[in-house]
């Protein structure tokens, strides 16, 4: 939670009552740590086959981790015999999934104040 904390409340300025959606304790949660033992990103597979809140402190980015924090939901959701992976991507880390193979589907849509689109990701085993 404080990673989170850091990314979206902090940085990204979301209201901690929209971060706090109640919804962890439902969640499978990926955690990534590095040498020191000190969690540096994190994300979580709902039970519905979502993919969320990915987030990576700001001194590790661009190190890969958070496409190991995806891979590991990903394989997450094959495990539990999900069809596909669905996430909500802020509009600036399009990039980002469409090179993981998400697929963009709809319109942007605003939440928290930030630019989302739906994507999607199917699964193979």
């Amino acid at each position: 939670m404080v990673i989170r904390h850091e990314v979206f409340v902090q940085e990204q300025n979301v209201p901690l009552e929209l971060e706090l959606d109640h919804q962890d304790e439902n969640c499978i949660h990926a955690v990534a740590y590095n040498s020191q033992g000190e969690a540096i990103g994190t994300g979580r597979l709902l039970p519905d086959g979502h993919i969320g809140r990915i987030a990576v402190r700001a001194k590790c980015r661009g190190m890969g981790i958070g496409s190991k924090l995806l891979d590991a939901l990903m394989n997450e959701a094959r495990l539990r015999h999900h069809m596909e992976v669905v996430l909500s991507a802020q509009t600036h880390a399009l990039k980002f999934y469409t090179r993981r193979g998400f697929v963009a589907e709809g319109i942007t849509y605003m939440d928290a104040g930030i630019e989302h689109v739906t994507m999607r990701h199917p699964l193979t085993a």
